[in-house]
């Protein structure tokens, strides 16, 4: 199992499966042909399906034209075995002769794979990669899950997540600040700064949801425009975590370094599900994305809370586990329509799941591994028309 680093990726939305990884896998293939004379680029899937409202065309276009002509191909109704987010690289010298050529796949979270590579491709420094045995250590040598991390990660991992944490914290304050109708074509305009002003005049427990639901609010629109944010495990779903951990630093006046400790934790199971199942809306739907970004936050939360790691595993199990079966259906593939409304409810799910579990013992029928399992396996099932596909679901309704 990789890093974290791999999971919490910094960078510009609105996608980053249909807008970072692609960049990422054109910026490879630049550096790899310096000398070519143009560019041909085709999309395959899903990623041609919804590419042009994910803006990949433009984040592919952008790097390779820096340095010579580029044309993008759109194959939409091809979908290649490994993966349904493929992409053929093409360097042609001035007579249009192929001097190199890669298929490469965007697999979600900005991670690239070619075909026949495993996410194992990476350097794996982690020893375990199921929560269970994760959580025996834990309960067996007193630690917990934060302290796993630094164990493999080693201490440079903190200077990391600081950055993590400043990007998240801005994207949060940057989109409080903005008004005005996202990009796209489809009207919608921001709402966070409303949500805020309306749910700052409630008293207690209104307030506190309110507000979580502006920052939420306020981190997905500015992926949608196109901001900095982080992958947490992704772009459609980067607005959870964020909206949790800000609102309980800010309102419970947690410490940086105790909301890096839960950044840690919220990324180790992250990385287990991408691990053994997939963070990718494309390949198992928005369960992958929104759901796995509940888990996350709502492990982050119980271990603010000081949850046991029994507790902290049960919180997450009920954030994934009540997201299984969601379908990714943007409309017109803008990731705004459910997406930004999704993460909004995602994080006050979130804190539900810390709550429900910190009233109990932390004993439960279903582990996080096996709703892991289950989640892989019902993605798969799932009807590609409901995976970022935009041809059923909410997507037809415009």
């Amino acid at each position: 199992m990789e890093s974290i680093r791999s999971l919490y990726k910094i960078g510009n939305g609105p996608s980053s499966s249909h807008t970072m990884g692609p960049r990422k896998a054109a910026e490879i293939f630049l550096e790899r042909n310096p000398g070519a004379s143009s560019f041909e680029v085709t999309l395959y899937g899903a990623l041609a399906a919804t590419g042009k409202g994910h803006l990949t065309d433009v984040a592919i276009l952008d790097t390779l034209q820096s340095k010579a002509p580029a044309t993008i191909v759109w194959q939409p109704e091809i979908v290649l075995p490994f993966h349904t987010n493929g992409m053929k690289f093409r360097a042609l010298d001035q007579h249009g002769t192929e001097l190199s050529s890669w298929t490469v796949y965007s697999v979600g979270g900005g991670d690239l794979l070619e075909e026949g590579q495993s996410r194992e491709a990476g350097e794996s420094i982690y020893g375990m990669t199921k929560i269970k045995d994760i959580q025996r250590w834990c309960e067996e040598t007193g630690r917990s899950y934060w302290e796993y991390v630094d164990q493999c990660e080693g201490s440079g991992i903190w200077d990391y997540l600081a950055e993590v944490w400043q990007v998240m914290k801005e994207a949060v304050e940057r989109g409080l600040e903005a008004e005005g109708v996202l990009p796209g074509g489809l009207g919608v305009r921001r709402k966070a700064v409303s949500y805020y002003v309306h749910a700052s005049g409630y008293n207690s427990s209104l307030k506190s949801r309110g507000l979580v639901y502006a920052y939420a609010l306020a981190v997905s629109e500015e992926n949608a425009a196109g901001g900095r944010i982080v992958t947490a495990p992704t772009c459609g779903s980067c607005g959870i975590v964020p909206a949790v951990l800000y609102h309980l630093h800010t309102s419970k006046n947690f410490t940086e370094k105790r909301i890096l400790r839960a950044l840690a934790t919220a990324g180790l199971f992250g990385n287990v599900v991408k691990q053994n199942a997939s963070v990718s809306g494309a390949e198992v739907g928005c369960q992958g994305e929104v759901g796995v970004a509940c888990a996350m936050a709502a492990a982050a939360a119980s271990q603010l809370f000081g949850g046991t790691p029994a507790q902290i595993e049960y919180s997450a199990e009920m954030g994934l586990e009540h997201h299984l079966g969601l379908t990714c259906d943007p409309v017109c593939g803008l990731v705004q329509i459910p997406c930004i409304e999704r993460n909004a409810y995602a994080a006050a799910r979130a804190l539900d799941a810390n709550l429900y579990a910190a009233i109990s013992d932390g004993r439960h029928s279903v582990d996080f591994d096996r709703i892991v399992e289950v989640m892989k396996q019902t993605g798969h099932d799932i009807p590609s028309l409901y995976k970022e596909t935009a041809q059923g679901g909410l997507a037809v309704i415009k």
